[in-house]
């Protein structure tokens, strides 16, 4: 199983593979993984099969399984990289041994129905199709042999499937302005039934019951105006003569929830200057000539690669360093030092209206004239606008 993604992962508690067996197959054993559920054996008197189940799911095991139950690339609790992350992480394999399945390629029949987990929702699966079978080698590497029969398929993913609405959302500020555009209120949907974090007496069966449902679930969520899992907030922090900074905050609102080998793409054109990076690795992403406005950030290893639950350790923060542009394309006006779009772990986040970003004051939009001939330029636009009153 191969994640092509690049900058979507799938995270703990990690992926789950099911199918429906065309016949009357059954799972004798399985090396690098386990089904979840043996299902009924009970027409077995001896030598119990692994699994009896007409629609098995297969789970990973965690990474201090025994030696004897591992296979290559396994073994990682269902935990699969993003190809622009990490391409050796992003793969995961295990063997199983089937009996009742037949032993030519015309008794053996395709399984039925495949679906994939990817600890939650959303992942869409082809039918499977035979394909050229695989070849590998063995032993010593010497010895070349060939699968009896190799099938493949698809899962594509969609946002849609798993929620109608985001799962993060993007908030600004510069130092040029004291506007600060929060989240889109309800970005990520609102609050059934508002409450308060600091609750009185009479509020606090309310969040009792609602901690309890949400322990269940683990997607407990701080109660925000905007009511996203997630914030990402970009800060214009400084501009110099030829750079300017950006402080990049992402904060995790979600209880009980730690988010491991988190990703960030985001668009932007500057990002084909970029000058340096602190606390963050970065990739660049969909580079296309001189075309280079897409890059993902994430985590280092034992340092930040997980973003920890809600509360005062729940972010993780970067300051970037970009180089103006020789085409002087720099602004600070109508938004330009602004992302265009952001994606957290895949998911798009809802950005603000563009008319609610960070401006500059009036007086900054004009530079302050130097020399002779802009003092002249200069009196004759005042000149010009008295004498219009003055009609």
């Amino acid at each position: 199983m191969t994640n092509m993604q690049t900058y979507r992962h799938i995270e703990s508690p990690g992926w789950t593979l099911g199918w429906k067996w065309a016949k009357k197959e059954v799972i004798w054993s399985v090396l690098g993984a386990q089904a979840s559920d043996q299902g009924d054996c009970s027409s077995f008197k001896e030598n119990l099969p692994h699994s009896c189940k007409k629609n098995p799911s297969i789970i990973d095991l965690l990474p201090n399984a025994p030696f004897n139950q591992q296979f290559s690339q396994c073994c990682k609790g269902g935990v699969l990289a993003s190809q622009g992350q990490d391409p050796a992480a992003a793969v995961s394999s295990f063997q199983i041994s089937i009996g009742r399945s037949g032993t030519s390629k015309k008794t053996i029949s395709l399984p039925q129905d495949f679906y994939l987990l990817g600890s939650g929702p959303g992942y869409t699966c082809t039918a499977a199709a035979v394909v050229s079978p695989s070849a590998f080698y063995l032993g010593d590497g010497r010895r070349r042999s060939q699968a009896l029969m190799t099938w493949s398929l698809t899962c594509s993913y969609s946002q849609t499937i798993v929620s109608k609405n985001p799962s993060c959302c993007v908030s600004m500020s510069s130092f040029y302005s004291t506007q600060i555009t929060p989240c889109p209120s309800c970005s990520c949907g609102c609050q059934q039934e508002p409450f308060s974090l600091f609750p009185n007496r009479k509020e606090d069966h309310k969040i009792s019951s609602l901690v309890e449902k949400s322990k269940a679930e683990r997607k407990m969520v701080q109660c925000t105006e905007h009511m996203c899992p997630i914030k990402v907030h970009w800060h214009v922090k400084n501009n110099y003569k030829t750079h300017w900074r950006v402080k990049l905050t992402v904060t995790n609102f979600r209880y009980r929830t730690n988010y491991t080998k988190w990703t960030l793409a985001v668009h932007h054109p500057s990002l084909r200057s970029l000058a340096n990076v602190s606390s963050f690795l970065y990739k660049p992403l969909m580079v296309y000539g001189a075309s280079n406005d897409t890059g993902m950030f994430y985590g280092i290893d034992g340092v930040n690669a997980v973003l920890l639950e809600a509360g005062s350790n729940g972010n993780v923060q970067s300051e970037i360093l970009l180089q103006k542009d020789n085409n002087s394309s720099f602004s600070l006006e109508h938004g330009w030092p602004f992302p265009w779009r952001i994606y957290f772990n895949g998911d798009e986040c809802a950005m603000p209206s563009p008319d609610t970003y960070p401006s500059l004051p009036s007086s900054a939009r004009f530079s302050a004239p130097t020399g002779f001939g802009s003092i002249k330029g200069y009196l004759q636009i005042l000149v010009f606008i008295v004498l219009i009153g003055i009609v």
